[in-house]
């Protein structure tokens, strides 16, 4: 008789957990997908203001209703170059990050993908190593420095660097020389304190304009009337063995402006657009005079 008894007392256990395991289901269904009524409904009556999504205007409705977060579209473009980059894939986050500069140029993200796009590209136009743009010439009887660069729209300087030439040295027929053409043009923003060098509609890269000095420029297109390499007030020529130690600067034409390395300890320094002293020195190797200038002001 006792284990009847036991038999029994299991039995109703059992009984009762499928009970209140059944009943759960049920109260779910009823609260999550379509009311039950009954005794369902007196125990949560409002189960049908529990979001509900039946029917495909209802999900409609709902998204238009819920509050999305505001993604800006050039940071995430930007999110996704830095992706593709992490990834390996260079260049396919380059794009993205040029699709930042050209097409989301107002972006919060915008300075930073100028900035990383900029290394890229300079990275490229001054290596040896990569070729697209560059011209390979060979020396022929007669030819000086001054000659190639002058019919290939380059400078000496840049010439140099590719040659890996800390000097001039002879020239032989026969010698090969890279060369690349600087047919580069310069944007400058002085709203923006900016100042960018574009390859036609290509950006290239950007240069921060530290300091002004003098009315701001108006808008308008000129060039590089000159290009000046100094030493204590003593212009030095390329071909001086001193050249390298010299101070860099440009002189635009029409309206006159220099463009002067920055030195924070000069009290007075003269009318002109300041760079670091580094970025002016590379802009020598990216430019040459006759180069195209945009100024770029918007009126206020």
């Amino acid at each position: 008789m006792l284990v009847k008894f036991w038999i029994i007392i299991k039995v109703i256990v059992g009984l009762a957990v499928v009970g209140v395991f059944t009943f759960t289901a049920l109260l779910s269904y009823h609260i999550t997908v379509k009311p039950l009524g009954g005794i369902y409904e007196k125990i949560i009556p409002e189960a049908g203001t529990v979001l509900r999504i039946e029917k495909e205007e209802d999900f409609a409705k709902f998204l238009d209703s819920a509050e999305m977060p505001d993604f800006e579209p050039g940071d995430r473009a930007f999110q996704k170059a830095h992706e593709l980059i992490a990834l390996g894939k260079i260049a396919e986050g380059r794009e993205k990050l040029m699709a930042v500069v050209n097409v989301f140029p107002s972006s919060p993200s915008a300075p930073t993908a100028r900035r990383i796009v900029g290394e890229m590209n300079l990275d490229e136009v001054l290596s040896s190593i990569f070729i697209e743009g560059k011209l390979n010439y060979e020396v022929k009887r007669g030819d000086s420095y001054f000659a190639i660069a002058g019919r290939n729209n380059t400078s000496l300087d840049i010439l140099m660097h590719l040659n890996g030439m800390m000097e001039l040295k002879n020239l032989q027929p026969g010698d090969d020389l890279q060369i690349l053409p600087l047919n580069f043009r310069l944007l400058i923003e002085p709203q923006r304190k900016a100042l960018s060098l574009w390859n036609g509609a290509k950006f290239v890269c950007e240069y921060p304009i530290l300091n002004m000095e003098g009315t701001a420029p108006k808008s308008g297109k000129t060039v590089i009337d000159s290009r000046r390499s100094t030493i204590d007030g003593r212009s030095v020529p390329p071909t001086a063995k001193d050249y390298r130690a010299t101070s860099k600067s440009f002189q635009i034409k029409n309206p006159p402006i220099q463009i002067l390395p920055y030195d924070e300890t000069d009290d007075a320094p003269p009318p002109g657009l300041f760079l670091r002293e580094a970025d002016i020195e590379e802009l020598f190797l990216l430019t040459r005079s006759g180069n195209e200038v945009e100024i770029r002001n918007p009126k206020k």
